[in-house]
């Protein structure tokens, strides 16, 4: 957390994002607004591949937020599609760190009030660890910690019966061999006249996949399959995702946790759906008073 009590680190980006998004059309995917957000401030690679106790990466987390708070303050519109989306009023709107603050501070107020038993540096605090939906949604335990508790075997295994549930075909799981970095294979038929041999590898963690780990399964696959993906319950350093689409060389997919959950939400893997409602504070903000 910020050495200043009443700050989150996250606040710093409230007027990035804004900036971001207008590069961007007025809307963007969250992995585009972020990418955009560090090309335009030219941020270093160690502040992009810093990761939560969680595993999850710091800088993804941090944008996440701000980009709640902003939704929060009607800048950006609540988008259940993935896309994230400047309202009108966001478009209009530009924001020094002053301006930022105000917001943040305003509510913290909001949710402190909501939430008596939490102080103000207990809120803070607990927002800069976790992401936005698990705060709004406070799961005790969640999908990625599930399968972080998994054997690597058994990690594996989940893993083809995910891609499986995704399309793929004769999928096999090449066991304790490790043949060369491969985990498995599996076809991905693309339409009845086309269709690829794809390689995987499982890497079950909390940190980030390097650069370096990115090249070792490239050289493993290169004469062996048209694609190979790398699935990781943690993240991927920068130079990691500047190696996987590299020009000149065979493109790796990579799909980090994030992802991963994704994967799993769409074909309920595992998973028993419920219904959540999102909290509008918007409309509540009036009757705190």
């Amino acid at each position: 957390m910020n050495k200043d009590k009443n700050r989150a680190e996250f606040v710093k980006w409230f007027g990035p994002l804004l900036e971001a998004l207008r590069d961007l059309g007025d809307s963007g995917k969250p992995k585009e607004v972020s990418n955009r957000i560090a090309l335009n401030l030219n941020l270093s690679d160690k502040i992009l591949d810093e990761t939560l106790k969680s595993g999850a990466n710091r800088f993804h987390n941090q944008v996440a937020w701000a980009r709640q708070y902003l939704v929060w303050e009607g800048l950006l519109d609540s988008s259940k599609y993935g896309t994230w989306k400047l309202t009108e009023k966001g478009k209009n709107t530009k924001l020094n760190e002053e301006d930022a603050q105000k917001i943040f501070l305003k509510w913290v107020a909001i949710h402190q009030k909501a939430r008596k038993e939490k102080s103000e540096k207990d809120l803070i605090k607990e927002q800069e660890e976790k992401d936005p939906e698990e705060f709004e949604k406070q799961k005790s335990l969640s999908l990625l910690e599930v399968l972080q508790s998994l054997s690597p075997s058994g990690f594996e295994k989940i893993i083809r019966e995910l891609l499986r549930e995704h399309g793929f075909e004769n999928v096999m799981v090449t066991g304790s061999s490790h043949d060369g970095g491969i985990d498995g294979y599996g076809t991905l038929e693309m339409n009845p006249f086309v269709s690829f041999k794809v390689l995987f590898q499982c890497k079950r963690y909390k940190g980030s996949v390097s650069r370096a780990q990115v090249g070792d399964f490239r050289n493993a696959m290169i004469g062996r399959a048209e694609k190979g993906i790398i699935i990781t319950t943690g993240t991927f350093t920068n130079e990691a995702m500047k190696e996987a689409t590299r020009e000149g060389a065979p493109q790796i997919e990579l799909v980090d946790g994030s992802k991963l959950v994704k994967m799993f939400e769409k074909v309920e893997l595992g998973l028993s759906q419920r219904k959540i409602y999102e909290i509008n504070m918007n409309y509540f903000n009036k009757f705190l008073d």
